[in-house]
């Protein structure tokens, strides 16, 4: 399987033609991913930071009609988005776990989170989360976790997860204090846009919410 996302922001106060103008292209937009094969389409948006990611079963090599396509739809919002990432390019991977994928997203908590980094630091986030994948060995996590990435464009972080709510159960006290020093250790380097860090920082941020969705 192969994974893509695309992320931008929102220019102040051009929410609403944002969400306008999705809302025209939509029909067109499903029929484009139909077309070209591409599955588990999502948007994400938090405050002004917009998230997209999609799948496809073989590497994508669109011809110039289809990328002319695909143009036209990203095209509409150009006038009130900043392309972090536009959606036929191609974001830095810094982190995977997919483990075994759940085909059927029915039993699935989806999870996206927002971070920017301090200047400087994406290599060394970078490096933090390969000594992760290392540690693994290549054996494929079960789960909860079951499509766990997360990307980067210039010092913008987005993770994209799918959970099995059927694997998922409370931290053990040791769990817990691991979470709190990795996630302490990471505000060294990042600051939050999402609230998924809230409960360590005290701090207040608004969360991520699906805004879009085909399969």
């Amino acid at each position: 399987m192969n994974r893509y996302a695309f992320a931008c922001i929102v220019k102040d106060g051009k929410e609403e033609e944002f969400r306008r103008t999705l809302g025209q292209v939509w029909t067109e937009t499903v029929n484009f991913l139909d077309r070209n094969g591409m599955n588990n389409f999502s948007l994400w948006s938090c405050d002004e930071y917009v998230f997209g990611y999609y799948e496809m079963a073989e590497p994508r090599n669109l011809d110039d009609a289809q990328r002319a396509a695909a143009e036209k739809i990203y095209g509409r919002f150009d006038d009130f988005v900043e392309w972090l990432s536009a959606p036929d390019k191609e974001m830095r991977l810094m982190y995977h776990c997919f483990g075994i994928v759940r085909e059927s997203k029915e039993l699935i908590r989806h999870r996206m989170f927002m971070t920017k980094l301090k200047p400087g630091t994406a290599e060394e986030y970078k490096a933090r989360h390969d000594v992760l994948v290392e540690a693994r060995g290549g054996v494929p996590v079960e789960g909860p976790d079951s499509n766990f990435s997360i990307w980067s464009d210039g010092n913008y972080i987005f993770g994209y997860n799918e959970i099995d709510t059927t694997m998922e159960r409370p931290e053990t006290e040791e769990e817990h204090e691991g979470t709190v020093a990795w996630e302490t250790r990471q505000l060294g380097i990042m600051d939050w846009i999402t609230n998924d860090c809230d409960w360590l920082t005290g701090e207040i941020h608004s969360a991520s919410r699906r805004i879009a969705w085909h399969n």
